[in-house]
């Protein structure tokens, strides 16, 4: 039974949304607290004061950063030179300096905490109020642009962060007193391209799915016993057993280190919507599918194994190294496949993904062999080896399958080719799970598979769980919405019939006489603009809000958006009726007109197609290139509120969007 619920874990992993391995996001209190004050210095001259307090391992940009960097502090005096004039520079706590290699300058910033002071002198007599604009970056992992609005009351010695425009500008010391209003401690949406619990928790269930593999399950009890029987006592055997654990873990973080180090932090991040990336990965995929179903196998050259068998003879701690590296080598047709697997996710993700995803891979294969060396008594527990082991590594063949053709849609998806759509995703999906169904019912038998007379209860579970999953896809061929697995398959509207039988339009649709000439049918027929001036004009022409939707064709995340969250009639209705939606895709090939193509203002980079045009817009606009990222505008480009990215909770995104909808019509 243990051996099924381990393909349980994997199989639930991969269908509800690729485990998150597109994108995420998280929550966090802003990472900044500011607090203002006032000193006076004489009759007419004063110190305004502003001190943060900064959390760990975030950083804010001095005013005096190199500006072809990061953004440096902007601070914004109103009314100078009428009411009062600045008096010297703004000057600041201590700062650090370090060299970027992403802008190739020298970058100063503060941690920890920061204080800047402006010494002001008055021109005018009843003066009692300063106000002050404060724009900065703080950054860790990610840069949020933040703008605060700073209140200087002079006569009562004090300041006052504000987080409401309109308090700021409404506020007077005679209408309202200091002391009763409370700065707003405001939630941030940070955008980060992958939660890396996720990918260490996914690849740490791989690996125990590579246990149950006949390359590497069967060594278990041969390992540890060989290190209790052939040490000169028991306590020696054990510390054998747990550094032979301990290396496995080194080979298969040093080979991560290496995907990072060759491709860069970054570089393979960029590759997840590159058609070229996808259609190579689909190829692979299908080749480890075909390797786990038993047509061949994918092993590295007998000559390493047999240098490295030589190399385990020496003894010590140097021998157990290269027992360790062994094992790697000879189980490498069952666990490469696997491991290819997680870094080609791992590292379209970027940063230390591949490194983090290869130590929960190699924990959860090397916590087995140091346990059974302290408890050997356990192994009893262990089923025996047979033909079940071949059974894992069928099923995993059929996982692989599946997975292969979402790298083959998302380069459908980018290219716009329409020889993937959703009614043929799903019919090879159903095709693939029902197949594995039937094999798990023992319907199905491949030629290299041991006979049985009959199937466990765990393998009839598991079998009927399969059954279950490909019945529910079948509606999905005729327009249901399948939420389960929303953004795996291609989006609704990509799709022979986008609005099929059994699936609602879901209420106001745009008819073909209302729908704008520059404009196009998104999901759920909502009108939508796939250029930022068409759309604009058209918000102005309407006196609506802008809804700027910054979204990818490959992007899981902006799909699972729009069939989990903007179904919902709450959501939807208010899309359809209150706002103007500009969707612009950032990964579209589309080339740009010669004469449109341009370099990159804020990247250095050549603007080449519409996607590159649309990435480019984003960053320099908001200094942040993650989809989903939602932004609420004016027909004049202002902000109504914060911008959010990835928003899963159906209430969480209805309130942000009825307080941006409430802002405008005020």
């Amino acid at each position: 039974m243990i051996k099924y619920g381990f393909l349980l874990v994997l199989f639930l992993f991969t269908i509800t949304g690729n485990a998150q391995v597109f994108g995420q996001s998280d929550t966090t209190k802003n990472p900044v607290q500011w607090q203002a004050e006032v000193q006076k210095l004489d009759d007419a001259t004063y110190a305004l004061i502003l001190n943060a307090e900064i959390e760990k391992d975030w950083h804010v940009y001095s005013q005096f950063t190199d500006p072809d960097g990061s953004l440096p502090i902007e601070l914004e005096f109103l009314n100078t030179g009428e009411d009062f004039t600045l008096e010297g520079p703004t000057t600041e706590s201590e700062t650090h300096t370090e060299y970027s290699n992403v802008f190739e300058v020298d970058e100063t910033f503060f941690i920890d905490n920061a204080t800047l002071t402006q010494n002001i002198k008055t021109t005018k007599e009843d003066l009692s109020v300063v106000k002050l604009i404060l724009k900065y970056q703080v950054c860790k992992e990610v840069c949020i642009n933040e703008e605060k609005y700073i209140v200087f009351d002079l006569k009562a010695g004090k300041g006052l962060v504000l987080e409401d425009f309109n308090a700021f500008k409404d506020y007077n010391t005679t209408e309202r007193n200091i002391e009763k209003i409370t700065p707003v401690q405001e939630e941030i949406k940070l955008e980060e391209k992958q939660d890396l619990w996720t990918i260490f928790f996914l690849a740490f269930a791989s690996g125990f799915l590579a246990l149950l593999t006949p390359c590497v399950f069967p060594m278990i009890p041969m390992t540890v016993s060989f290190f209790t029987k052939q040490s000169k006592n028991a306590a020696i055997g054990r510390r054998n057993a747990i550094l032979y654990g301990f290396f496995i873990v080194i080979i298969y973080v040093l080979l991560g280190t290496l995907v990072t180090a060759i491709f860069g932090a970054d570089a393979l991040n960029a590759l997840s919507t590159n058609v070229w990336f996808n259609i190579i990965f689909f190829v692979l995929l299908v080749v480890f599918a075909i390797s786990f179903f038993g047509a061949f196998e994918i092993m590295l050259p007998n000559s390493w194994a047999n240098a490295v068998d030589r190399k385990a003879d020496r003894g010590g701690v140097v021998g157990i190294f290269f027992m360790a590296l062994a094992l790697a080598i000879v189980s490498f047709s069952c666990t490469g496949p696997i491991v290819g697997t997680l870094l080609v996710q791992a590292a379209s993700e970027g940063g230390l993904a591949p490194i983090l995803g290869m130590l929960g891979f190699s924990l959860a294969i090397a916590i087995p062999f140091a346990l059974f060396a302290l408890f050997p008594g356990l192994m009893n527990s262990l089923p025996k080896s047979g033909g079940w082991l071949n059974s894992v590594k069928v099923v995993l063949g059929f996982l692989e399958l599946a997975l292969a053709f979402k790298f083959l849609s998302n380069a459908d998806l980018v290219l716009q080719a329409h020889l993937l759509e959703r009614e043929v995703f799903l019919a090879i999906w159903i095709a693939i799970f029902g197949a594995l169904a039937l094999y798990l019912l023992g319907k199905i038998r491949l030629s290299h598979d041991t006979p049985i007379d009959h199937i466990s209860s765990g393998r009839l579970v598991f079998g009927l769980f399969v059954l279950a999953f490909t019945i529910y896809l079948i509606p999905g061929l005729w327009g249901a919405p399948l939420k389960l697995i929303s953004g795996f398959p291609p989006p609704m509207n990509y799709s022979e019939s986008p609005y099929g039988v059994g699936y609602m339009k879901g209420g106001t649709g745009a008819t073909a006489s209302e729908m704008p000439e520059e404009a196009e049918l998104g999901p759920y027929q909502l009108i939508t603009f796939t250029d930022y001036d068409a759309g604009m004009a058209f918000a102005k022409a309407k006196n609506k809000p802008v809804l700027l939707d910054f979204t990818g064709k490959a992007c899981v995340n902006c799909r699972k958006m729009e069939e989990r969250v903007w179904g919902e009639p709450q959501v939807l209705s208010k899309l359809q009726n209150d706002v103007v939606l500009i969707s612009l895709f950032v990964d579209l090939k589309e080339n740009l007109p010669e004469a449109a193509q341009y370099v990159s203002e804020t990247t250095g980079k050549r603007i080449q197609t519409v996607g590159n045009k649309w990435s480019d817009f984003q960053i320099e606009k908001y200094q942040i290139n993650a989809q989903p990222y939602y932004v609420l505008l004016t027909p004049d480009g202002n902000e109504l509120n914060t911008p959010v990215g990835y928003t899963p909770e159906v209430e969480e995104f209805e309130a942000w969007l009825e307080e941006g909808i409430t802002a405008f019509n005020k």
